[in-house]
C-alpha cells in the first residue's frame, strides 16, 4: 500500500503537489443511492413536491457540488471543470440511482467531484422529501471508474470488485 499523499514527511498536512505533473485527460465517475418509501417516489416521479421538481434541483445540486469540492474538501486542488454529467433514475419503486461523471484535462483527478457531486445531489433529495418521509436513506455512494494519471484506468466490476 501507498503511503499517504497528504502528509509530508513530519506529518503535517498539505496539499499534493501537482506542478511536475503533466496535464492529460482525466475523468471519474461515482454512483449512489437513495431509497425512500414508495410513495416518496411516486411523489418524485409525479413532480408533486410544492419545492419543485426534486430530480432536477438535486441534478444542479450535484453540479454545483462538484465545482465547489475544493471549498468543501481542505486539501483538494481547485479545478477547471470541463465537464459534469449527472444522472438520476428510479431503480425498482424504492430508490433513485445518482450516478457523476467528471472530466477535465488537468495535473490531477476527478474522484472528489464525482463523489461529491453524488453526495451533494442525494443530499439535496433528502432535503426535498425529508417533511414527508424521514426513513430516507443515502447511500452507498462510491467510485466506479477513473481513468488518466499515473496509476491508469480503475474500473469496479458489478459485483463490487476491482480491477
Amino acid at each position: 500500500m501507498n503511503s499517504l499523499s497528504h502528509f509530508d514527511e513530519s506529518g503535517a498536512s498539505r496539499m499534493v503537489d501537482v506542478t511536475a505533473k503533466a496535464v492529460t485527460p482525466r475523468m471519474a465517475r461515482a454512483e449512489g443511492g437513495v431509497t425512500m418509501l414508495p410513495e416518496t417516489l411516486t411523489l418524485i416521479l409525479d413532480r408533486q413536491f410544492s419545492k419543485g421538481d426534486v430530480i432536477e434541483v438535486a441534478r444542479l445540486a450535484g453540479i454545483q457540488g462538484a465545482k465547489r469540492t475544493s471549498d468543501l474538501i481542505p486539501l483538494c486542488h481547485p479545478l477547471s471543470i470541463e465537464s459534469i454529467k449527472l444522472s438520476i433514475e428510479p431503480v425498482g419503486d424504492r430508490q433513485l440511482r445518482i450516478e457523476a461523471e467528471v472530466s477535465l484535462h488537468g495535473r490531477t483527478g476527478v474522484e472528489m467531484e464525482a463523489l461529491t457531486a453524488v453526495s451533494v445531489a442525494a443530499l439535496t433529495v433528502y432535503d426535498m422529501c425529508k417533511a414527508v418521509d424521514r426513513e430516507i436513506e443515502l447511500g452507498p455512494i462510491r467510485l466506479v471508474e477513473k481513468t488518466g494519471g499515473k496509476s491508469g484506468h480503475f474500473l469496479r466490476g458489478d459485483d463490487g470488485s476491482t480491477s
